[in-house]
C-alpha cells in the first residue's frame, strides 16, 4: 500500500526532511517506488520479499523492546 512522507515520517517518529533523504536513498537502489499527486509523495516497498523483511524487523525491534 502506498503512504504519503508525512504518515511514514508519524509512524517512525521522523522529521519529514530526515525521512525524504533516507527514502531518496532507497528509491536510487530501487527498493521504493513513489508516486507524486500534487505535492504529496506516496511510497511503497518494490516487493512483497522487502515487505516481509520490513514486517519482520519491526516485529523483532517491538517483541525486544
Amino acid at each position: 500500500q502506498d503512504l504519503c512522507v508525512c504518515d511514514i515520517a508519524l509512524v517512525l517518529g521522523m522529521s519529514v526532511s530526515a525521512l525524504s533523504h533516507q527514502l531518496r536513498f532507497l528509491r536510487e537502489r530501487g527498493a521504493v517506488q513513489r508516486r507524486k499527486a500534487g505535492r504529496m509523495a506516496y511510497y511503497r516497498l518494490v516487493d512483497a520479499h522487502l515487505r516481509d523483511l520490513v514486517l519482520g524487523a519491526t516485529t523483532h525491534v517491538a517483541e525486544t523492546a
